[in-house]
C-alpha cells in the first residue's frame, strides 16, 4: 500500500503526465497556462518537501532548477523530473538514512529485551521497556518530522506527539488509535495494574511495536 508521501508524488506527476499526453509539444505549453505551471510547480515543491525534507538533496535541486534563467515550462518539467527519482527511491527502500538504520537497531536491542523478559515471566517489566521504545521511538520520529517535543521548557506527552505526528502526515489515524492503546498498556504495567493485561498481549505489543518502528523508521 501506498504510502502518504507516494500518493502526493503520485498525484502531481500523473496531473502532469496526463496533460503532457494531451498537448502538441513536449513542454505541454499549449494545454498549460502559467497559472497551472506554477500552481503545480508549488504542489511538486511541497509534496517533495514533504516527503524528503528541505535538508534533502531533492528538494535542493527543485530549488536550483527553479532558479536557473530557463522559461517556467521547462523548470516544471525538470521538477516533475526530479518527483519521479525521489517516487523512485521511496518504492526501493532509499530513503531509509543511516541515522534511520541505527536508530532501527538501537530500538529493536530493547525490542529483544523485552522478548527475552517476556519469555523468562516478567511480563510486567516487558511491557514497560516495549512502551518506553515505543515513546522514544515517538520522539524520534517528531525530530525527523520537525516537530517540537517541549513545550514550555517541559516535554509533550506522547499522546500529543502521537497527535501532531498523524497531523503533520508522518503516519495515519489507524496508526494513532494503535499508538494509544499500546501507551495504555504501558502506563497499567508502569502503574502496577498487573490484571489489565496477560502474556499474549504483552507478545502482541512487542510485536506490533516492532512493525511500527519498521514502518516508520526515524
Amino acid at each position: 500500500m501506498s504510502n502518504p508521501f507516494e500518493i502526493q508524488l503520485e498525484g502531481v506527476i500523473k496531473e502532469y503526465s496526463e496533460e503532457i499526453a494531451r498537448s502538441k509539444y513536449d513542454d505541454g505549453s499549449d494545454v498549460l497556462s502559467d497559472t497551472d505551471v506554477r500552481d503545480l510547480q508549488t504542489r511538486c515543491l511541497a509534496a517533495i518537501e514533504r516527503s524528503a525534507g528541505k535538508s534533502s538533496v531533492y528538494y535542493e535541486r527543485v530549488l536550483e532548477i527553479n532558479r536557473m534563467n530557463n522559461h517556467i515550462y521547462g523548470h516544471l518539467a525538470e521538477n516533475i523530473g526530479v518527483a519521479r527519482s525521489l517516487l523512485s527511491d521511496i518504492r526501493n527502500g532509499y530513503m531509509k538514512s543511516l541515522e534511520e538504520i541505527i536508530h532501527g537497531e538501537v530500538f529493536s536491542d530493547f525490542l529483544e529485551m523485552a522478548e527475552h523478559l517476556k519469555s523468562n515471566g516478567y511480563k510486567d517489566a516487558a511491557a514497560v521497556v516495549a512502551g518506553s521504545t515505543l515513546e522514544a521511538h515517538i520522539r524520534q520520529l517528531c525530530q525527523k518530522h520537525s516537530l517540537t517535543v517541549e513545550s514550555g521548557g517541559k516535554p509533550k506527552k506522547t499522546d500529543t506527539l502521537n497527535a501532531e505526528l498523524v497531523k503533520s502526515g508522518a503516519y495515519g489515524k489507524l496508526d494513532q488509535k494503535n499508538v494509544t492503546a499500546w501507551l495504555g498498556l504501558r502506563n497499567s504495567a508502569a502503574h502496577g495494574a498487573y490484571s489489565d493485561y496477560d502474556t499474549a498481549q504483552v507478545n502482541l505489543l512487542i510485536g506490533s511495536i516492532r512493525e511500527f518502528i519498521s514502518r516508520n523508521p526515524a
